[in-house]
């Protein structure tokens, strides 16, 4: 009886130990992401996939591209030296900031605009990219502006806040929304919806791989994008708003913009240069 209560108490003694020694970890989240990615010489980013100009995995090669992608490795290398490393990983409208919450990625660069409830969640890096939110229909659609969606389907990404924005300008409109852009633009081709939302860069891309379809009408939203981090990060947040405007001034982030919009039909990369 005497060995099997020593056991026992030697088996809670290890219990126990083990246990204080897992509240004097911190999860990934909370620990010091800049001084981590120096050690590991990386950064990973949460990059959309399914986004042209933006972010999109090429099906040729697997490799992500993108305005966002190009900007990732230029901003990597600002914080961490020429030889620094960008990991891409894919994120959608929804599982973004969990993500990021859960320590599977230090920063967000996914067409992200800065808003007052997602910065009670996370942080934010200055703005890199002012878009503006619009609407993709077809060639012959009558929806000329926003207000006509009203009695009409408007099409969205679940986890975006196009929906919420489109409803201040067309509150009568229907509202579909989907997982990703990809599901979205299906719907709006195959009629389920009168017109897809989301920001006018984002409209671009689809527009150029889908003839037939374009942007209507001007942005009737501002929607600057942030580079979303965690909260308790302020070394990173400086080191990141920093590389921006190193990225900006020594002519990287025009040169990005020309590359990636120079070329777009009805898209006026000069309102974006800075």
């Amino acid at each position: 009886m005497k060995k099997f209560k020593y056991a026992a108490m030697l088996v809670m003694s290890l219990l126990v130990a083990l246990v204080l020694a897992g509240c004097g970890s911190k999860p990934l989240s909370q620990q010091n992401v800049l001084q981590n990615a120096k050690d590991a010489n990386t950064i990973s980013w949460g990059v959309k996939a399914d986004t042209k100009l933006m972010g999109l995995v090429d099906v040729k090669d697997g490799q992500e591209k993108g305005f966002e992608i190009d900007m990732a490795r230029a901003l990597t290398k600002k914080i961490l030296g020429k030889n620094g490393k960008a990991k891409f990983v894919t994120v959608t409208s929804q599982s973004r900031i969990p993500l990021l919450k859960n320590g599977n990625i230090d920063a967000i660069m996914a067409t992200m605009t800065i808003t007052p409830e997602r910065q009670k969640v996370i942080n934010f890096s200055n703005s890199y990219f002012d878009a503006g939110q619009a609407i993709l229909v077809k060639d012959d659609s009558p929806i000329k502006k926003v207000q006509d969606l009203n009695g009409r389907t408007i099409i969205g990404v679940v986890g975006s806040n196009s929906v919420e924005n489109v409803k201040k300008y067309a509150p009568k409109a229907r509202v579909l929304q989907l997982q990703d852009y990809a599901q979205a633009l299906v719907a709006l081709k195959s009629g389920q919806g009168d017109a897809l939302t989301t920001d006018n860069v984002i409209l671009a891309g689809m527009a150029v791989e889908n003839p037939g379809y374009k942007v209507q009408g001007k942005a009737f939203t501002t929607e600057p994008y942030g580079i979303g981090i965690n909260k308790d990060q302020p070394e990173f947040r400086h080191a990141l708003n920093k590389a921006i405007k190193e990225v900006e001034e020594d002519g990287t982030y025009n040169r990005l913009i020309k590359k990636w919009f120079g070329n777009v039909p009805g898209f006026n990369y000069r309102e974006v240069l800075r």
